[in-house]
């Protein structure tokens, strides 16, 4: 039931991942006219596996995806960690990594997630893909956007959810670099094909400060490849040049040790590789006039915390709330932090509070690791004592308001 009571505000988003299409749902929902721009030519399909946990759950619950997402579900049934001669050294459940719930947290590929968000939206709200906002005008009463494509249209609102290095952040806010925190790790993800027999399962090797990852969602003939390595500064030179990118990853694993020349040999090939650094964004304020951002363009948590999709999916619904429920943007986009920022913070801190079970970064971190996971019942104490009761604590750090008033 849409409100029909005020008239319909005009929002451009821009981004359809995760938080663009989720906010387009529910300000959809709320009586909203609503055009997502995207500069992808369709929703991205495939990519790797993704959770959805904790609060997040709820939000996808509301939004009546539950039957489809669990169709969906990748279901890992084990990470099993060899040692740097590519010895096996044990393998534990995903659960005991990520704090999360067995048989309630959803595992789905983002392609899958962003399809769902966005098939309810198809015939509601406009989608403008293969474009960009190319300028932003914001005069006090309405923003005046100029996209690529030449076109040039007039929103009361536009919301930035274009991701970790956001197009609409940089127009609105300034260069990325004050407010990117760099987590000092450097990853390639990509395919390759499945060689080694593997599904629903994840193996990772590891040597202080480098790790390397195959990951199969279900039997099938692809695999996603993972190598990633610490760095002390941020090899911006190197993204300048997707030679350069592969020359970087490759100089750092030059063994011939378990799968590594397979990995290194399918990376330098890769037509989909994606290279980046683990990197958070920290905001002083996620809005400015009538223009806001959300999900990784606000808050970003980084992979090591294993929640970017589902505080964007938070994020999303609590801003599309406040709008909904208050008549002045500004004091929508206050709410909207005020209730947000702790839970997105308490998540952003999963991801920096030293070494981690599946990236260590010193040979003292890797041996506490190895020895936790040869012994189940050691892991599973070793767990709690490293975080695991605040990761789960932090994946429901937020209890949902109920916006069913602004319907």
């Amino acid at each position: 039931m849409r409100n029909t009571s005020r008239p319909a505000r005009r929002v451009l988003i821009s981004g359809a991942s995760i938080a663009g299409p989720a906010l387009a749902y529910w300000l959809d929902r709320y009586g909203f006219e609503v055009t997502v721009v995207e500069k992808a030519a369709a929703v991205r399909g495939g990519g790797y596996a993704i959770d959805i946990r904790g609060t997040a759950r709820e939000v996808v619950a509301r939004m009546g995806l539950l039957p489809r997402l669990r169709e969906a579900h990748v279901g890992t049934r084990r990470i099993t960690f060899v040692d740097p001669a590519g010895e096996t050294v044990g393998s534990v459940q995903p659960e005991q990594l990520t704090g999360g719930a067995a048989g309630l947290d959803l595992e789905v590929r983002r392609g899958d997630l962003a399809d769902a968000l966005s098939a309810p939206l198809r015939d509601r709200v406009e989608f403008l893909f293969g474009d960009s906002i190319a300028t932003l005008d914001d005069d006090g009463e309405a923003v005046h956007v100029v996209f690529g494509s030449g076109a040039r249209r007039t929103f009361d609102l536009v919301v930035g959810a274009d991701g970790l290095h956001s197009n609409t952040r940089r127009l609105v806010f300034g260069p990325e670099e004050p407010f990117h925190r760099y987590l000092g790790h450097v990853f390639a993800g990509f395919t390759l094909p499945n060689e080694f027999g593997l599904a629903h399962e994840g193996v990772v090797w590891n040597d202080p400060g480098r790790g390397a990852v195959l990951y199969a969602h279900e039997p099938s003939g692809r695999v996603h490849g993972f190598l990633t390595f610490t760095r002390e500064t941020p090899p911006f030179e190197a993204f300048r040049d997707p030679r350069a990118q592969r020359d970087l990853v490759a100089a750092r694993f030059p063994e011939r040790v378990w799968h590594l020349p397979r990995l290194v040999g399918a990376m330098l090939e890769a037509d989909d590789l994606f290279c980046d650094i683990v990197s958070q964004i920290r905001l002083p304020t996620w809005s400015r006039g009538r223009v806001a951002l959300a999900g990784d363009a606000a808050h970003a948590t980084s992979f090591l915390s294993g929640q970017g999709s589902s505080v964007s999916l938070v994020g999303a619904y609590v801003l599309a709330g406040e709008l909904a429920t208050h008549a002045d943007h500004r004091d929508a986009f206050a709410a909207y932090e005020r209730r947000a920022r702790p839970f997105a913070e308490r998540n952003q801190a999963l991801a920096t509070g030293g070494g981690t079970v599946v990236a260590p970064a010193t040979q003292e971190e890797l041996q506490a690791r190895n020895a936790m996971v040869r012994d189940p019942r050691a892991a599973a104490k070793a767990m709690a004592a490293a975080g695991a009761r605040e990761r789960s604590a932090a994946h429901s750090g937020l209890v949902l308001p109920d916006y069913a008033e602004a319907v």
